[in-house]
C-alpha cells in the first residue's frame, strides 16, 4: 500500500491511501474509525491495518482526485530523524573534493546525525534557499520510516519494526556546513533547514519484491536538475542495511513510532561529488526531482 498526507478544500490535514484512481481519506471512508494523520495510523498499525482491509478501502471509491488536492510530506511530524552516511562511493567521493581521506571507523559502524524533524516539507513544495548561503545541494537518498517502538533491536529483527519508505532529499548548504564542520561539530544549520520527504510511504511488504539475497533493494535511483538527469544510482550499493543502521541508532536509546532513518546519499547522488564541471550549485529557480523505483518522483522548487 502507498500512504500519503494531502491538504483537502477546506485546507485541512488528512491522512490518505494512494490508490491509482485517486486518494481514499482514511478518516472519512471509515466513518471514523481510523485517524485522521498519518503519525497516528503508523503508531497504531497493528490495529488499523486489519481494519483497513476488513472495511476493503483498497478497492473503494476515492473520496479525492489527485488533482483536487495538495500533496504534503506523507509524515509531516517524524518523531526524529536520524540520516547515515551509508554509501561508500558517496563517502569517497565527498572526501576527496574535501581534500580529506575517508576514516577507517566509517568501516566499524554505521555513522549518523540527528537532523532537523521539524522542518520536513513534501511534494511540490518550495525550498528556501538559506541566507547567506551560495553553495545548496540536494542529496539522493532512500528513507525508512519505523512502525512501532525500538530499542536494542538487533539487526537481523529490523524488519518487524519497519513500517515503510520513502524518497528523501537531505538538502545541504555546503558553504554552511563546511564552516562548522571544521571544529569537529555540525552539520547543523548546513541541514536544519529543510528535508524533503514523499511522494508517499510505500509499506515494506510492497518492497519485498525488490529485495536482494544480502538484505538490500535493488532500486534505481536518479536525480533531475531542469530536465538534466545527473544522479543515476541503485539502492543495492548501499553499504550497510537499515537492519545495520537501526540496530545501532537504538542501541541503549528508544526509537519511537514515525521516526525516519536516512540511508545517506547514494553515489554520485548530490552536486558535491559531481563537481562544478558536471553542473553549478543549486540557484532559485531550479526544480529538483528525486526518484526512486517503486515509490515514485518527488519535486521540489528553489526559492
Amino acid at each position: 500500500m502507498k500512504f500519503v498526507t494531502f491538504q483537502n478544500a477546506q485546507r485541512k490535514s488528512r491522512a490518505g491511501l494512494l490508490l491509482d484512481q485517486g486518494i481514499v481519506d482514511l478518516h472519512l471512508a471509515s466513518e471514523g474509525a481510523l485517524p485522521t494523520d498519518m503519525l497516528s495510523f503508523i503508531a497504531g498499525h497493528d490495529e488499523f491495518m486489519p481494519l483497513l482491509r476488513d472495511l476493503n478501502l483498497t478497492e473503494a471509491t476515492p473520496t479525492h482526485a489527485l488533482t483536487d488536492v495538495q500533496l504534503l510530506a506523507p509524515l509531516p511530524n517524524p518523531t526524529s530523524f536520524r540520516d547515515y552516511v551509508a554509501f561508500e562511493q558517496h563517502l569517497i567521493n565527498a572526501t576527496k573534493r574535501a581534500g580529506h581521506t575517508l576514516a577507517e571507523e566509517w568501516y566499524q559502524m554505521p555513522i549518523f546525525y540527528f537532523s532537523n524533524h521539524e522542518a520536513i516539507v513534501g511534494p511540490d513544495a518550495e525550498v528556501i534557499r538559506p541566507h547567506n548561503c551560495l553553495r545548496l545541494d540536494y542529496e539522493l537518498e532512500l528513507a525508512c520510516i519505523l512502525g512501532k517502538p525500538a530499542r536494542n533491536v538487533k539487526a537481523e529483527d529490523a524488519d518487524d519494526y519497519i513500517f515503510g519508505y520513502a524518497v528523501l532529499n537531505d538538502w545541504s548548504a555546503r558553504d554552511l556546513q563546511m564552516a562548522e564542520m571544521k571544529v569537529h561539530l555540525g552539520p547543523a544549520k548546513g541541514k536544519d533547514f529543510a528535508t524533503s520527504l514523499g511522494p508517499c510511504i510505500v509499506t515494506k511488504d510492497e518492497m519485498a519484491h525488490y529485495a536482494t539475497n544480502n538484505h538490500r533493494f535493488d532500486l534505481r535511483m536518479t536525480a533531475t536538475v531542469n530536465g538534466q538527469l545527473l544522479s543515476d544510482g541503485n539502492y543495492q550499493t548501499v553499504h550497510y542495511t537499515f537492519g545495520e543502521m537501526l540496530e545501532r541508532a537504538s542501541r541503549d536509546a528508544t526509537l519511537q513510532p514515525g521516526a525516519v532513518l536516512g540511508s545517506g546519499t547514494v553515489g554520485w547522488g548530490c552536486l558535491l561529488e559531481l563537481g562544478p564541471e558536471t553542473h553549478r550549485w543549486l540557484e532559485p529557480g531550479d526544480v529538483v526531482e528525486l526518484e526512486i523505483t517503486g515509490i515514485g518522483k518527488l519535486k521540489n522548487t528553489i526559492v
